[in-house]
């Protein structure tokens, strides 16, 4: 009997990449000295599964670099060597490298290159520098040196060069970034060796001509400094995914070669031997794939496909609860049908709102139940969707350690509420947003060391990720301890760039706002890590994409807190069903600021452009919905109707309705799904007696109004 390995594929490389994460998150808690036994394990443990299932099913290359590591992780458990922060870092770039082989070998693309060759000899330069043991041994940064192909060890000239890795943006060359001259300028700079990944291309009737859904991998051969591949680049920054490492100098291909080659099975010390013993009779069938492949071999290979991504105490926990995968296209197809029910039951409780008698009553407590039971299982599956925030929160420490050392900052990460739950979809929405954030804290926000001591603080700067649940959103904030937002400076700026009146004064709130202008930026000299002002308007603008909100708080010499408020779900709204005319319009709570009855003393007009409301010390516009989008009114005058004051970026406008109705949470259909996508509109819903009511995208609507005709800045010509 015959059974295809290929079924067991896609279960190792999910679980493939969630060990690495937890390897890599391990690895940043590694002290120098001693090491941790338990950190050690787990990392070892990692590396071995990969090994045995890369060899089970036939990776070879992969298999031959996790030889190599869990040889040199067996030498740290065992106590043969101590932990320093060269071994770290060796060990971290063993995880992107593993990661990478991963991916490639999932695309079934080539895996072997000149930067994970390097690195591999690298690994076997450090394992053979203390085989004999005692003080005779190298040091492990000459092994290094000796292992990257160093002129004195191979007797031959290096050859320099760069490891690139770029992945555009979904709006990069919306902004007028074009990769292909990015890639002919860095040809001109040496000799360039591309792979491009062409897996994410869509279908023709799907491809949006302006996104760029290819990626590539790129080696550069030049002498050419960091520097000048930083400025082809230095217009996408925030535009783009960009990874730019050194390339280990190759003396030889064919050497190159022979170092990537695995150990002799007989080579390999005592434990890694025992260990490598569970998986001999699976890497046995690796060696002749075309064999047929036994039951015995086949439990086997699921079995080494199923990796450690956590210590053990936790792997027993989550085995004692089960678990099983689903694919998010089955869980959304579930919603879906929950949230048909919903409005059914919708229905049927107005439907039985209109009958009379016992029979009737005994319907309605009915439906009262099936109601409750309906919240219940609705609950129950938004749930399914919700994952902690740690997985977007642990790919910053790597990040935050990496941008200190190259910047010479000390920075310490502080992570709390990192098990806070969110929906699936508003979780990949938030990851680049808090990218910026991050980095421009630890670039902008937390002074070098000498700065701090003068100042007082200590040397080592603070950074917090703080996530928690407040009413029926989550809140997440970006703190840190460093110089804060200085008021003047951006005042300044802004008045040069025409955002602000030379005579005019804006309170504290605006003017720290004015950095989410797009462009704006303080920064005199830029960096290849933030200062083109491309960031912050980024961040906001996502951040409204989801309904989310973000607050700045400053305080100069003491930080800055970025504070952003974020819905549970993409799914499900808690909404204000408002009439104007015959239509019925839901505006999301989150957005209302109050509901006013309006007096004729608090409405003055511009000739020719806008209708101004007073609120208190604020003139804000007056939005007649009916106008807006085109509708019969029942109520043309202010005075017989009511303005619902909404806020969005960091803007409030009044909201002209005939009546408000009840509050409601409600199931969101998209529109471009169904229709075409709306300006001013996030989608429609059906409500209880069949009808359909659209819902508002405040920031949209605030957008299509201010492009009306004779409609630009009218609040700022009423102060």
């Amino acid at each position: 009997m015959t059974l295809d390995l290929a079924q067991f594929h896609e279960t190792f490389f999910e679980e493939g990449f969630e060990a690495l994460g937890s390897m890599e998150t391990a690895l940043l808690k590694l002290s120098a000295g001693e090491p941790d036994a338990e950190l050690i394990n787990t990392i070892f443990r990692v590396a071995h599964s990969i090994k045995g299932g890369s060899a089970t099913f036939g990776f070879a290359d992969v298999a031959a670099f996790t030889h190599t590591l869990e040889t040199l992780l067996d030498q740290l458990r065992s106590g043969q060597r101590h932990v320093h922060s060269n071994i770290v870092d060796v060990l971290l770039r063993s995880v992107d490298v593993l990661r990478e082989m991963l991916s490639s070998t999932q695309r079934k693309q080539p895996v072997a290159s000149a930067f994970t060759a390097g690195l591999h000899a690298q690994l076997q330069a450090i394992v053979k520098s203390s085989a004999d043991g005692g003080a005779s041994a190298p040091p492990v940064a000459a092994a290094i040196a000796v292992a990257a192909g160093s002129p004195a060890a191979a007797g031959e000239p290096a050859v320099p060069g760069w490891h690139i890795r770029l992945i555009p943006g979904p709006l990069m060359m919306e902004h007028g970034n074009d990769p292909l001259r990015m890639l002919r300028e860095l040809a001109s700079l040496g000799t360039l060796v591309t792979r491009v990944d062409a897996g994410k291309v869509p279908t023709l009737a799907e491809l949006d001509p302006e996104e760029c859904v290819l990626s590539w991998q790129m080696e550069l051969r030049s002498d050419a400094e960091r520097a000048a591949i930083d400025q082809i680049f230095e217009w996408a920054e925030g535009e783009c995914t960009l990874s730019i490492e050194p390339m280990s100098p190759v003396v030889s291909t064919q050497a190159a070669a022979s170092n990537a080659a695995p150990a002799p099975a007989g080579t390999a010390t005592a434990p890694a031997a025992s260990a490598a013993a569970v998986t001999a009779a699976a890497a046995a069938a690796a060696v002749a794939p075309d064999a047929p492949v036994t039951p015995a071999v086949a439990s086997r290979a699921a079995a080494a496909a199923k990796l450690p991504s956590a210590p053990e105490a936790v792997r027993s926990a989550a085995s004692e609860g089960g678990s099983i995968r689903v694919s998010i296209e089955k869980i959304d197809e579930l919603l879906n049908s929950v949230g048909e029910l919903v409005i059914t039951q919708s229905v049927c409780s107005q439907l039985a709102a209109l009958l009379e008698g016992r029979q009737a009553d005994e319907l309605r407590n009915a439906l009262v139940q099936f109601e409750r039971h309906m919240r219940s299982l609705q609950e129950s599956v938004m749930r399914v969707r919700m994952l902690p925030i740690a997985s977007i929160f642990n790919r910053f420490p790597r990040m935050i350690r990496d941008l200190g050392q190259r910047l010479g900052k000390k920075v310490e990460l502080k992570m709390s509420g990192d098990q806070t739950e969110l929906d699936k979809t508003v979780l990949e929405k938030i990851g680049d947003p808090l990218v910026h954030l991050v980095r421009n804290a630890v670039d902008h926000g937390i002074e070098m060391p000498d700065q701090r001591r003068a100042a007082g603080k200590d040397e080592q700067g603070k950074i917090s990720l703080h996530a928690y649940h407040k009413g029926g959103n989550v809140i997440v904030e970006v703190s840190d301890d460093g110089a804060g937002l200085q008021r003047d400076k951006i005042l300044a700026k802004a008045r040069e760039r025409g955002l602000v009146g030379a005579d005019e004064e804006l309170p504290d709130d605006k003017i720290l706002n004015l950095i989410f202008a797009p462009g704006f930026s303080t920064v005199e000299v830029l960096s290849d890590v933030s200062g083109r002002g491309v960031g912050m308007d980024v961040v906001r603008r996502n951040i409204n994409q989801i309904g989310g909100h973000v607050q700045l708080h400053s305080t100069p010499g003491k930080g800055s807190t970025v504070r952003i408020r974020l819905p549970l779900t993409l799914a499900i709204l808690d909404g204000q069903l408002a009439r104007v005319g015959r239509e019925i319009y839901i505006v999301p709570i989150v957005s209302i600021v109050e509901t006013i009855q309006i007096k004729r003393d608090q409405i003055n007009s511009l000739a020719g452009k806008a209708e101004l409301f007073r609120l208190r010390d604020e003139y804000i516009p007056i939005i007649r919905l009916y106008e807006l989008f085109g509708i019969q009114a029942d109520n043309t005058d202010l005075l017989n109707g009511l303005l619902m004051i909404v806020e969005a970026d960091g803007k409030r406008v009044g909201l002209f309705v005939d009546e408000l109705l009840s509050q409601q949470q409600v199931v969101i259909k998209s529109l471009e799904t169904n229709f075409r996508q709306v300006t001013a509109l996030a989608g429609a819903t059906m409500l209880g007696d069949g009808r359909v009511a659209l819902i508002l995208d405040i920031p949209g609507v605030i957008v299509r109004y201010m492009d009306q005709p004779c409609r630009a800045e009218p609040a700022k010509e009423a102060a």
